[in-house]
């Protein structure tokens, strides 16, 4: 009876968190996820945002962060990889607070080698401890390629472990290229935000090739990168798109096209506005986006053929950033 109550009340946690964050993951999570999946896929994403919460708690919205501010985030996202570590290893960690429970119950019903789960929590975590070391500083050009990487990983993994476990997906490079142009995406729509708090998205190398800072995003060179990156982001989105077409779970091809309807709509504002970026863009991730980006995924999730398509190759220029 404890066991139950506790559980319960963990899952509480884990869904009320992710709906105040993002209701677009809630009712993904809710509507599509594997039914015997669904309280996992909440703990995994309400820990890691509490994760990432906690870390822009650390240092405030300042950009400026002090050398005490820099320990006290790298202690906690060190605290944080050696449960996963624990865990991992069987071991059950001690003065674990509720948000790290969850954590816990996660890598505990992780009865798989290699797993998805455990893809998703390693890349995460590696996301979580980079942008916990890199406010306040530039970052170079290889560092920002294997950030995205992280993340690409991380996400899609996770969303073939929670939506369509066991079905056919293809195992090929363009597995991750519609996260990583998701993420380009997010990382041109947040510039002004980033900035603020301290984290700089655009590559050092181009900084000093172009002599300028982070705050010009009106300079002719800056947008000359933004363009660069927007123009990536559509080869990937493409590339996704046809890699999506060959995922067998339907709910699975639902959730990656949605999550790819959220972020187009930001490159086509960008475009229009001839790459020069605004300080802010319409939130698509509310119910109403769900809404209007509903006739493009629906005609994307349709179209696809019921038998399985070969994997097809990848052109140079759209593989995954190494």
């Amino acid at each position: 009876m404890f066991v139950m109550k506790r559980i319960n009340s963990d899952l509480g946690l884990a869904a009320s968190i992710t709906k105040a964050a993002s209701k677009q993951t809630y009712y993904t999570i809710r509507l599509l996820a594997d039914r015997e999946r669904v309280a996992d896929a909440y703990r995994a994403y309400a820990y890691f945002r509490w994760v990432d919460d906690s870390l822009d708690a650390e240092a405030g919205s300042r950009s400026v962060v002090s050398e005490v501010e820099t320990s006290e985030r790298s202690d906690f996202v060190n605290r944080q990889k050696s449960f996963l570590e624990e865990c991992y290893r069987g071991e059950s960690p001690r003065d674990v607070n509720p948000e790290e429970k969850m954590l816990v119950e996660l890598i505990r019903s992780d009865a798989e080698k290699n797993s998805g789960l455990q893809s998703y929590l390693r890349n995460m975590m590696a996301v979580m401890a980079f942008d916990a070391g890199r406010r306040g500083r530039l970052i170079s050009q290889a560092e920002l390629n294997e950030y995205t990487r992280w993340l690409a990983s991380s996400v899609t993994e996770a969303m073939h472990y929670f939506i369509g476990h066991g079905c056919y997906s293809p195992n090929n490079k363009a597995r991750y290229l519609a996260v990583t142009a998701a993420h380009i995406t997010h990382m041109l729509r947040d510039t002004f935000d980033d900035i603020q708090a301290g984290y700089y998205n655009v590559p050092r190398e181009v900084l000093e090739a172009n002599h300028i800072s982070p705050q010009d995003w009106q300079s002719d060179a800056y947008r000359a990168w933004v363009r660069s990156r927007v123009d990536l982001a559509r080869a990937y989105f493409r590339a996704g798109r046809e890699y999506l077409n060959q995922v067998e779970n339907p709910r699975c091809r639902m959730a990656g096209f949605a999550y790819v309807a959220r972020f187009e709509g930001v490159l086509d504002l960008i475009e229009e506005e001839e790459y020069l970026l605004r300080a802010a863009y319409p939130e698509s991730k509310e119910l109403g986006g769900i809404a209007r980006a509903s006739g493009s995924i629906l005609t994307s999730l349709f179209s696809q053929r019921r038998t399985h398509l070969a994997p097809q190759a990848v052109p140079a220029h759209q593989r995954l950033l190494r």
